[in-house]
């Protein structure tokens, strides 16, 4: 993987996957998620002759971390690695990645299109509100040097995971991986905290959204989507149908992509 240097100096790891001349499409994921996990979209990116960009956000897989965190920072983290693959025509975020690439858009990240797969909004209160004090709790739990109840307690709190099914995920051979990536639940709960729904610059973009929904997932996303492709200028919702419980479906949401960019 490549570094692209962000505005506070923070190394950001990241990958191309596709033909050097082929048009970008940043990809950025959610909570948890490293560049491993986006791979597979850029790959079917790349089959429909795209150019899939993956990264590690900051405090993630090969990426650095810079303190004081503050979610303009991961904007600018987007925007400096858009700048560094070069010839980047579109970004797409899913889950927080979408709340997060929204921001970028709304900071100057200079693309033509952007897909925003099942954003976190809380529209008219489809959800319960964040507890003010998460942030400060995940970070006590790490600086106390115990990821893993940072990880249960994002689980619980953010995600609203039952706790039978935290506990599935406790066994899985997943868990060590998100305890790696523990540092980042805080700063997904401050993005999603900040922004529990579009703030007015966000809600402004005036580009194309095309806003992605699977044909099944949790209520609240599709008020979420709903919600917001009606609010922003040029948004429009599309849904597709493979995509199943808030997971992004490769090869369908390539499908939209390349049919939505030509």
């Amino acid at each position: 993987m490549q570094q692209a240097h962000s505005a506070d100096g923070t190394p950001i790891a990241w990958e191309a996957i596709g033909s050097a001349d082929a048009p970008g499409v940043v990809i950025t994921g959610g909570a948890f998620s490293t560049a491993d996990a986006a791979r597979p979209l850029a790959q079917a990116l790349a089959e429909l002759g795209l150019r899939g960009v993956v990264l590690d956000r900051r405090a993630r897989g090969g990426s650095g971390d810079t303190r004081p965190y503050a979610p303009e920072r991961e904007a600018e983290d987007l925007i400096a690695v858009a700048a560094a693959a070069g010839g980047v025509r579109a970004a797409l975020g899913h889950s927080s990645g979408a709340v997060l690439t929204l921001r970028a858009a709304a900071s100057g990240l200079d693309v033509d299109h952007l897909f925003l797969s099942e954003p976190p909004f809380a529209f008219d209160g489809s959800r319960p509100p964040q507890s003010p004090d998460l942030v400060d709790r995940l970070q006590a739990h790490i600086d106390a040097g115990r990821p893993e109840d940072a990880v249960v307690l994002f689980q619980r709190e953010a995600v609203r995971l039952p706790d039978e099914v935290i506990e599935q995920i406790r066994h899985a051979p997943m868990w060590p991986a998100l305890v790696d990536v523990a540092q980042s639940t805080v700063y997904d709960a401050t993005i999603t905290g900040e922004t529990p729904v579009p703030s007015p610059a966000m809600a402004a973009v005036s580009m194309p959204v095309t806003v992605l929904r699977g044909g099944r997932t949790w209520p609240f996303l599709v008020t979420a989507t709903d919600r917001l492709a009606a609010l922003l200028p040029a948004g429009r919702l599309v849904v597709v149908p493979e995509s199943q419980d808030h997971g992004l479906h490769p090869a369908g949401t390539a499908r939209e992509v390349a049919a939505a960019l030509g």
